[in-house]
């Protein structure tokens, strides 16, 4: 009998790799039964003046992750950071793959980007990345929002956001990447322009950690994940 029957079988190389910038948690897109049973039950156990906020927040979480497993998104982190109110400002950065039937990932750009205009206000920026040339285009609009909604609301968050995404066509195959930061914060938006080109900036399609392995040192970062300072577009 084969001794090895019961190690999990590996998981499938990735296709690209991506930083993560300080401020952002990785979110489980593929949650496990076992794990929502368990944070239902130790939200159960919480006091009454907090159950019901972190039922909400629950709540949100459930939305969040069902709309992006609807579009086939990859890897997606929440961002928190201190804003000049005292406040915390949150963000959603979430990154995805579109495969193109037709295999000319050009096409699809052209299909994906139509109707946006040219220019750096309204429209379709070129941005020069390591891998290649990306196309940044903004945007704000109604939408559920990135937040936990007012205690008492059922359902989430509504209100004016901001949208970032940058669309990088994969010349090795028939498909493009999109990159897309969206933040309620619609006053920061200059800011989270610059989170966004700095995470554009670290997709690679070669393995980061292998050249480092072979130099006993640990990858740029995970994959995907962050990795050290000195290769690392936020500082």
């Amino acid at each position: 009998m084969n001794g090895f029957l019961d190690i999990a079988a590996p998981e499938p190389k990735p296709e690209f790799w991506y930083g993560l910038p300080h401020g952002y948690l990785k979110v489980d897109l593929q949650p496990s039964a076992e794990r929502l049973q368990e944070m239902a039950r130790q939200i159960s156990e919480l006091s009454e003046a907090l159950r019901d906020r972190a039922d909400q927040v629950f709540r949100l979480y459930a939305i969040v992750v069902t709309m992006l497993q609807k579009y086939q998104v990859q890897g997606c982190a929440l961002g928190m950071h201190p804003n000049d109110n005292g406040s915390s400002s949150l963000s959603v950065l979430t990154v995805s793959t579109l495969a193109i039937a037709e295999g000319n990932p050009k096409a699809a750009l052209t299909q994906l980007l139509a109707g946006a205009g040219t220019g750096p206000d309204n429209g379709i920026v070129p941005v020069r990345l390591p891998i290649g040339t990306g196309f940044l285009f903004t945007s704000e609009r109604h939408t559920v929002a990135p937040t936990a909604p007012p205690e008492g609301q059922e359902g989430p968050s509504e209100g004016t956001v901001w949208q970032g995404t940058v669309v990088i066509p994969d010349t090795r195959s028939s498909s493009v990447i999109t990159v897309q930061l969206v933040t309620p914060s619609v006053d920061l938006a200059d800011d989270y322009r610059a989170i966004l080109l700095g995470v554009a900036r670290t997709v690679t399609f070669e393995d980061p950690a292998a050249p480092a392995e072979r130099h006993g040192g640990t990858g740029p970062f995970a994959a995907p994940g962050s990795g050290p300072k000195e290769r690392s577009p936020f500082g």
